[in-house]
């Protein structure tokens, strides 16, 4: 993604607005109450659970990387990984031994740059 936004909340409104929702009707939509909706674009309150999120990205339409850039600012929101990968991790044991790896050896990011590029050629 080229553009670059400060927080979860900020994300969030920007795209809301974007689509010409009001926050009473997206508030309806994701089933929460406006001033819930309303403190969490303004940061006061935790981004949602996967599930809000994934339907959050249905309603805004985001493409497949503004969705994973939704979950990284919603995991860096509530200060933990991003809501779509716990379960990857935690079902692949070599998943969590690389992570341990890289985190031991202090792999940069031009390393692991390398390594998803790596992986992104076997897909074409």
């Amino acid at each position: 993604m080229s553009t670059e936004y400060g927080s979860f909340g900020e994300f969030i409104t920007v795209k809301r607005e974007g689509k010409d929702f009001t926050l009473r009707e997206m508030a309806r939509i994701l089933e929460v109450s406006a001033p819930y909706l309303s403190d969490v674009e303004k940061d006061r309150r935790n981004p949602f659970d996967f599930d809000r999120l994934e339907k959050l990205a249905s309603v805004l339409e985001l493409d497949a990387g503004e969705k994973d850039y939704m979950f990284d600012l919603a995991g860096k929101g509530r200060k933990t990984v991003a809501p779509d990968l716990p379960e990857y991790i935690m079902e692949r044991d070599y998943v969590s031994a690389a992570l341990r790896t890289a985190r031991d050896l202090d792999a940069g990011e031009e390393e692991w740059m390398r390594f998803v590029e790596e992986l992104k050629q076997r897909k074409g």
